[in-house]
């Protein structure tokens, strides 16, 4: 091997290269990463934080910091995913009020998002499940009960069981 080459068990202090060392971030770093990635809930984004070793008093911080900035809004993020799931998704409103009482909604502002009248639109999601899994001879009782588990209300079922068989 030639002087001049150095193997990579060799240090690198002659050539004026330093090793970078890891920033370690701020908690308010650490949620604007995490809001660049994905809207959050208040208190989901301070579990996430909490589970990544931050102290209590910096997370919120960080979370004043953010609503005060208008990054965070528990309102709008919960009105914003349930109209993407109400209107993008074959799940029942149940199911889309699971999901968002998991990532950390308030239950009353779910419930604020819900219409008066779902009816229609929980037939249709019904129908639109059916269809993807089960063909126009399956037994209904088998259908009504995939539906049941997907939190759809027993008229809802009923309605849509009948409308695949017809259809």
């Amino acid at each position: 091997m030639s002087p001049t080459r150095r193997t990579s068990a060799e240090p690198q202090e002659s050539s004026g290269k330093r090793q970078r060392t890891k920033i370690e971030k701020t908690a308010l770093m650490k949620a604007v990463d995490l809001l660049a990635r994905a809207e959050h809930s208040t208190a989901h984004l301070a579990r996430k934080l909490a589970q990544r070793g931050y102290e209590e008093e910096e997370i919120q911080a960080a979370l004043s910091t953010l609503t005060e900035r208008g990054y965070l809004d528990d309102e709008e993020a919960c009105r914003h995913q349930f109209t993407f799931l109400y209107e993008e998704s074959r799940q029942s409103v149940r199911q889309i009020t699971a999901k968002l009482m998991q990532k950390g909604f308030p239950s009353s502002l779910i419930a604020d998002c819900v219409p008066d009248d779902t009816f229609e639109r929980e037939r249709d999601a019904a129908g639109r499940c059916l269809a993807v899994h089960f063909k126009k001879s399956a037994e209904p009782q088998k259908m009504l009960q995939h539906l049941y588990r997907r939190g759809f209300s027993t008229t809802v079922c009923r309605a849509a069981v009948a409308a695949f068989g017809e259809d």
